[in-house]
């Protein structure tokens, strides 16, 4: 059954829509990320264009990130002192995101930004996290139960400014969660992702966090930056199709109560691994798109469109 979305200008078939927001909804849950980074691209290949994909994405993830962030919660694996900071440099990263965004959409260069932005950051991280990943597993393997600290000491933590985060036990430079909540918001406005599949693995091996508590306090920040980029988008682009956006937000928020009670099954190397193998296959899609000859060798767009 299709459905036609106004500010896309296109039809889409209605189901769909609801199981790619299923999908990503399920990742949410699972991997304590927005889901955004599987989401846009998807957007993509069944035709909805760049500018709407990215926009209508990052408000898509307020409602996956709220529903797996309470079921989160209610396991005490929320971090909300680390969240509060975290925010804070992803609301300055935001509007920062945007305005290049709106720049790049007037010069007719955002759709080639977008896909390579996704290629080389999707392909970089996938294969650090799988190479990561499997050393883990090798070392569980000739260990056994010996315990090792996910991340080493490093001139980042001798950073001033320092702050007491009582429930991850850390004591860390703010200048740290800032940073990556800035990162976060910029990367939010521009590819239209929560940024999980950034800052999952940097809260782990940068700022230290134990694993348990990463991903709820990731989807916490994801929420509020991902819904002031949505209304910076819609008043600055007006790029933010509701009609897109309310379909997959049904889809989103029950795949992420499944992917929430999935996640606790699997050990963390092993979701690490999965992640991995899941970016690298989205990053290795949108490189074909990019170097193959297109079907159509001519096209007629309007610039900024």
């Amino acid at each position: 059954m299709d459905i036609y979305l106004p500010i896309a200008a296109i039809s889409l078939d209605v189901f769909v829509l609801l199981a790619l927001g299923g999908v990503v909804g399920f990742l949410s849950g699972v991997f304590g990320v927005g889901g955004g980074f599987l989401l846009t691209p998807f957007l993509i290949f069944i035709g909805v264009p760049h500018a709407v994909a990215v926009a209508s994405s990052a408000n898509q993830l307020v409602g996956a990130s709220v529903s797996g962030a309470l079921a989160h919660w209610r396991r005490g694996h929320v971090d909300l002192q680390m969240g509060l900071v975290l925010l804070v440099g992803g609301f300055a990263g935001s509007a920062v995101g945007v305005w290049l965004f709106a720049l790049l959409r007037r010069i007719g260069q955002i759709d080639l930004t977008i896909s390579l932005a996704y290629t080389l950051l999707l392909g970089t991280l996938g294969a650090l996290m799988l190479v990561e990943s499997s050393r883990a597993w090798m070392r569980d393997r000739r260990a056994g139960s010996l315990r090792r600290k996910l991340h080493q000491h490093m001139w980042l933590h001798g950073l001033p400014f320092k702050m007491r985060f009582r429930r991850s036990k850390l004591y860390i430079s703010a200048l740290l969660p800032l940073g990556l909540g800035f990162s976060v918001g910029v990367l939010s406005a521009i590819m239209g992702v929560g940024g999980g599949f950034v800052m999952v693995p940097a809260m782990i091996y940068i700022l230290g966090m134990p694993t348990a508590m990463v991903p709820g306090t990731s989807l916490f920040q994801i929420i509020f930056v991902a819904a002031g980029v949505t209304i910076l988008q819609a008043v600055e682009n007006g790029t933010v199709d509701i009609v897109l956006v309310l379909v997959l937000l049904i889809g989103g928020v029950l795949g992420a109560q499944i992917g929430t009670r999935f996640g606790q099954r699997l050990r963390g190397e092993q979701l690490r691994a999965l992640l991995a193998l899941i970016v690298l296959a989205v990053a290795a899609k949108l490189a074909f798109d990019l170097t193959a000859t297109p079907t159509d060798l001519f096209s007629l767009s309007m610039l900024g469109g």
